[in-house]
């Protein structure tokens, strides 16, 4: 049963190109699979997340931690009584227009990009993924995505100044995302910062005292653990807290955002488009905790000396890309020196590059630079 703020397939805004239903799939169900169907979804396998596979090849990559949000956010989703399909759909796509080497390349590709008046965001890449770039059907261009999962794509992290960003007034800016595009963004980071403290723990990047001593909530936990299993090995420790962790910020985004939709007199989805803010959101106490737990990784690990000549990597290797086909566009292959006679061409070139696999851009610059 939805609850009454729910988004209902059946009335779903609709597609740019009206198409038949299908007789067993609804319209939300549909566009999960085409998202999972989709070449950039398949390209997620070879893109980091936190860590190259110079370290290991069981870190996370980004499909793999698009599959661990979108079990989060299923969970979500259902414990709310909001739509699953919808929930599915948009944890599947959220990563999509995230570009090699994970932040440090979606950092490359701005800096490089805002010279020439333009800039990078991972969110508008995905939209132009999914509506322009994916060539999968005779009919149209793009994926042909219900607007529901279009208007997620865009309002699930953040709130774009409808002033700055004209080019987005289709999505209404001015009102708030629906629960089920809310539940994405929180879903990503309970997601990701316990998979980067389990893969910086495997890595030897950090200990399990020095998490002990840095993130408040995996000590408290951690205690609770070795009063029970005193005799496991760290790494079973370790997972039996993270475990702990996650049930936590799961269950506490489940009931505190249930309580401020019932103290905020949230009763049908225009109630939550017009609501002035956000109502998916973690208790003051939580929040605390997973505000911790983010500095902590941004402090010991992310920003880490070891880490850092990834990062210089990335920052290279973008930078000398582009700058090549910038001088040189009949580098380019051939359809992006065609879209490039429609579209400036250093988004053209961003375009390529953000569309690329860590290795493909090594391949890349290995080929025109070190030949």
């Amino acid at each position: 049963m939805l609850a009454d703020y729910a988004v209902r397939v059946e009335q779903s805004r609709g597609r740019r190109y009206p198409q038949p239903q299908h007789p067993y799939r609804n319209d939300f169900q549909r566009d999960r699979d085409r998202v999972i169907h989709a070449r950039a979804f398949r390209r997620l396998e070879a893109k980091t997340q936190v860590f190259t596979r110079r370290y290991s090849d069981h870190f996370r990559n980004r499909l793999t931690h698009t599959l661990e949000v979108s079990q989060i956010a299923r969970t979500l989703a259902a414990a709310l009584h909001v739509n699953v399909d919808l929930v599915e759909a948009l944890a599947l796509v959220h990563d999509l227009g995230h570009p090699p080497f994970g932040h440090a390349g979606e950092k490359a590709l701005d800096t490089v990009m805002r010279p020439h008046g333009f800039f990078f965001d991972h969110n508008l890449h995905a939209l132009r993924i999914v509506e322009d770039f994916e060539i999968r059907y005779a009919a149209f261009r793009g994926l042909n995505l219900t607007f529901e999962v279009r208007e997620g794509i865009i309002k699930h992290s953040r709130d774009y100044d409808p002033q700055k960003f004209p080019q987005l007034a289709e999505y209404a800016l001015d009102q708030r995302p629906p629960i089920e595009a809310q539940l994405i963004d929180l879903a990503d980071e309970i997601a990701y910062n316990s998979a980067d403290l389990d893969d910086g723990f495997e890595a030897h990047l950090l200990s399990l005292e020095q998490i002990r001593a840095g993130v408040p909530v995996f000590a408290r936990y951690l205690a609770e653990v070795e009063s029970i299993y005193p005799q496991a090995a760290d790494k079973l420790k370790f997972n039996e807290t993270i475990k702990r962790i996650l049930d936590r910020m799961v269950g506490d985004l489940i009931l505190n955002t249930a309580r401020r939709i019932e103290e905020s007199r949230v009763h049908t989805l225009e109630d939550v488009h017009r609501f002035p803010e956000r109502l998916v959101r973690l208790s003051s106490e939580v929040e605390e905790e997973r505000g911790a737990t983010k500095s902590f990784l941004y402090e010991n690990l992310y920003f880490s000396p070891t880490l850092s000549d990834e990062k210089n990597d990335a920052e290279v290797i973008v930078a000398s890309l582009f700058g090549h086909w910038m001088d040189r566009p009949s580098d380019l292959p051939h359809q992006y020196q065609e879209k490039a006679q429609e579209e400036a061409l250093p988004r053209v070139i961003c375009d390529y590059i953000a569309g690329m696999t860590d290795p493909f851009i090594f391949e890349q610059y290995d080929r025109i630079f070190r030949r």
